[in-house]
């Protein structure tokens, strides 16, 4: 009896050291890449030539990964006009603008009346991307 306890023994440790040495990884699999999501607040649907409109712009990621970056893309298929952030130069379209807050501004300025339209694209650095519609009416 004594003998049998011990092979049992000795066949659970072997086991388990069998089992230890090879479940183990050397490296830690971190998921970093977390989908998001734009919240944008309403946008004025006419402006008067000349005029400027705010888009105010929230980024909410599923979950926070520090070293995320994310950036902005803007084409323009209809109307003229400038898109910028505050204190900034206009984008030139299809340019990559590195974007530094959740939460930010941009601001639409027409300049020719009638129907404008462009398209923002906001992507971070896992490749994942929002897109965003906009359009609105200038009047003289």
């Amino acid at each position: 009896m004594k003998k049998i306890n011990q092979k049992i023994v000795i066949g659970l440790i072997a086991m388990l050291c069998v089992s230890l040495f090879t479940s183990c990884k050397k490296e830690l699999d971190v998921q970093q890449n977390f989908p998001f999501e734009v919240k944008v607040l309403p946008v004025p649907k006419q402006l008067p030539l000349g005029g400027t409109a705010e888009l105010r712009l929230e980024i909410h990621p599923t979950k926070v990964y520090a070293e995320n970056a994310y950036a902005l893309r803007y084409f323009s298929f209809e109307g003229k006009g400038d898109l910028r952030f505050e204190k900034g130069a206009p984008f030139i379209p299809n340019d990559s603008y590195p974007i530094a807050q959740k939460v930010f501004r941009l601001y639409y300025t027409a300049h020719s009346i009638g129907s404008h339209a462009f398209t923002l694209w906001l992507t971070d650095s896992f490749g994942n991307e929002k897109k965003i519609e906009c359009s609105l009416q200038v009047q003289k």
